[in-house]
């Protein structure tokens, strides 16, 4: 599998505007997967971003993850995630994820967006 070199900042997704959620099952939603998505967030991304569904971000202006998608179509990240997001600070770490670790961490995103 090849690794694609990511650095993973809610704050600087680049994507396309609108709200939509995937809710046609294109990510997993089985409870390994959520968990992996889980980890994922809290290893690399919980220093600074809310990741859970009530935690507040460590870092004033990190988005939490749960409002994402009222910022941003969670769908349309798969290909930033998986091409890299440069963003406009130089404390956001660079991560490599392998592609199903892609889908578990949008499946994450997606079973925790505030509605």
């Amino acid at each position: 599998m090849r690794i694609h070199k990511l650095i993973i900042c809610a704050g600087a997704f680049v994507a396309s505007a609108g709200s939509a959620l995937a809710t046609d099952g294109a990510y997993p939603s089985d409870p390994q997967s959520l968990a992996t998505g889980r980890e994922l967030a809290e290893i690399h991304c919980a220093a600074c971003h809310a990741v859970g569904v009530e935690d507040e971000s460590a870092e004033a202006g990190a988005p939490a993850f749960r409002n994402l998608s009222s910022r941003y179509p969670i769908e349309s990240l798969e290909e930033s995630l998986a091409e890299g997001i440069v963003t406009a600070h130089d404390d956001m770490p660079e991560i490599a994820f392998e592609p199903e670790d892609i889908d578990a961490f949008l499946g994450y995103l997606v079973s925790i967006q505030v509605k």
